[in-house]
């Protein structure tokens, strides 16, 4: 089985197009948690409440890192998407971790981010734009088969 950790842009369906294009593929699907809310008060609702916006933010990153780190290094492929509406640091610092950790790397970006991504793209194995492309790399890595066969 392929373990693959969809990281990246939260607000569109992508990882749910994916999963469904590669539903008979033997691939395991990981991913941050999606749900903005609980990704970003998991801190204080578990380890209580901070008055500093500051202190805040920082308990939940650090949680939100400990089920990341785990995620990409777990992964035998790590695909990041950067999306359109939003600047996705977060995103850039996976795609950064997974590289010091030596994993298959697929960044996924619209043509218009190809000059502000160029270092992330340079230290991906594939760069793509479309969940179906990342369905056709996940099938011929796994068969050999290209698109058509």
């Amino acid at each position: 089985m392929l373990k693959v950790y969809l990281s990246g842009e939260i607000h569109t369906t992508w990882r749910e197009e994916v999963i469904a294009l590669c539903a008979e593929l033997d691939v395991s699907f990981s991913a941050p948690v999606t749900n903005h809310g609980n990704s970003d008060d998991c801190g204080v609702a578990i380890m209580g409440p901070e008055n500093n916006k500051f202190w805040h933010d920082h308990k939940g990153a650090k949680l939100n890192a400990i089920r990341t780190r785990k995620a990409i290094a777990d992964a035998d492929v790590v695909v990041v998407r950067f999306g359109e509406k939003y600047k996705q640091w977060n995103a850039a610092f996976d795609a950064g971790y997974a590289a010091a950790l030596g994993k298959s790397l697929i960044i996924m970006h619209s043509a218009e981010h190809q000059h502000a991504l160029k270092e992330v793209d340079a230290a991906a194995l594939a760069v793509i734009e479309s969940p179906a492309q990342l369905a056709e790399i996940l099938r011929y890595v796994q068969s050999g088969e290209l698109p058509g066969d």
